[in-house]
């Protein structure tokens, strides 16, 4: 080979090198810019790189035995006096809703209530500790959180806009707050205007049911709970903060408490004419006047409302503390200096007390064993 050719040679391989390497750039380039963009779409929940729609499991094959693990405590499920509760079944088809950054889902349902005959969607979230092996087997407490407006076809707390559930999370981290399991459920039958108080109205969809007893049992079949009241808790805003704080007076033996944000007092459904007694059966003031009349079981209220909301929620939470926030009717009451009737004004402040004053009164997470 002369002398030029070797040079000629040289060079071919030089520039072959470097066209290598350039597309060694470009592909490397295209592949990090796809990694980039696959994770900008998840995030957007946009297209094939969305998780939204697909199947989600919260663990519900740890049940042991048909009954969730409460016959005999053979095969590692829980003894006869446990006070856990393993997921008894049948499993839901949860169907992711969202993500959270945390890597945590929610998840969404439609059931078919048993008991109250109501068919709607519930939306459900577990924290990040309910799959910790640290608490493996253990027991989580839930709070059922209840929309205002009309609480139909969906439950304004199951989107992230809100931050409910990283705000549950960033509060047990501080050690406000228990790591609750959340039940989200519609409110109403329909989005026409009318509301059904939570309550089962004569001839309506029974929406009391649905909430007290439905809505448990789905949270029993598909998660670890707590079998006692201590492990039970609403939450809700307006007409949510009303239905959440009935249930607790009216079924204190299931629940123990309630945050109620701009709660309304009075069941005011135009449904309940001709129906006065059923009417009162669902009062709150009278439920509370009644729960102090028998000593208890003692619950549990955290009320919270705004300094710029309608002047009848304020005296109506104040009227309600001073008459009926006695014997075994705990009370709180936060308020929240220039604070509107709206669920983006209540979640932050029930990090400023409510959420502490109820997880105070509900169970950490209990083994199984």
């Amino acid at each position: 080979m002369t002398q030029a050719s070797s040079g000629t040679y040289q060079a071919q391989g030089y520039v072959r090198a470097r066209r290598a390497k350039r597309w060694t750039l470009v592909v490397v380039s295209i592949a990090v810019v796809g990694l980039i963009t696959a994770g900008v779409l998840n995030y957007l929940k946009i297209g094939p790189f969305s998780d939204k729609g697909k199947p989600v499991s919260f663990g519900q094959d740890q049940a042991s035995g048909k009954n969730g693990g409460q016959a005999g405590g053979a095969d590692g499920a829980p003894a006869p006096d446990s006070k856990v509760l393993m997921p008894t079944g049948p499993a839901a088809d949860f169907k992711n809703s969202d993500t959270l950054g945390d890597g945590t889902q929610i998840a969404v349902t439609t059931l078919e209530g048993k008991k109250s005959g109501f068919t709607g969607k519930v939306w459900v979230w577990a924290p990040k500790e309910y799959k910790d092996p640290k608490f493996d087997k253990h027991g989580f407490p839930v709070l059922i959180a209840l929309p205002g407006g009309p609480g139909f076809p969906n439950n304004y707390w199951m989107g992230t806009n809100l931050k409910l559930q990283s705000s549950i999370s960033k509060w047990y981290a501080e050690g406000k707050s228990k790591p609750f399991l959340l039940a989200m459920p519609v409110l109403n039958p329909k989005n026409n205007g009318t509301y059904w108080d939570g309550s089962d109205i004569p001839g309506q969809p029974k929406m009391g049911t649905w909430l007290t007893e439905d809505i448990p049992d789905l949270m029993k079949a598909n998660f670890r709970t707590i079998k006692s009241r201590d492990g039970w808790a609403f939450m809700g805003s307006s007409s949510g903060g009303f239905a959440g704080m009935k249930a607790v007076l009216k079924h204190p033996d299931k629940f123990k408490a309630a945050i109620a944000s701009g709660p309304d007092f009075y069941p005011d459904s135009p449904l309940w004419k001709g129906h006065p007694k059923e009417r009162d059966e669902n009062d709150p003031k009278l439920l509370a006047k009644d729960l102090i009349a028998r000593k208890g079981p003692e619950v549990y209220i955290a009320f919270q409302y705004g300094t710029r909301e309608d002047p009848i929620t304020i005296s109506g939470v104040k009227n309600f503390v001073a008459q009926y926030g006695n014997g075994p009717v705990h009370t709180m009451v936060k308020e929240i200096p220039g604070g509107k009737h709206d669920a983006a004004t209540y979640v932050p402040s029930m990090g400023q007390g409510p959420i502490q004053f109820i997880s105070e009164q509900l169970s950490d997470p209990i083994p199984a064993s």
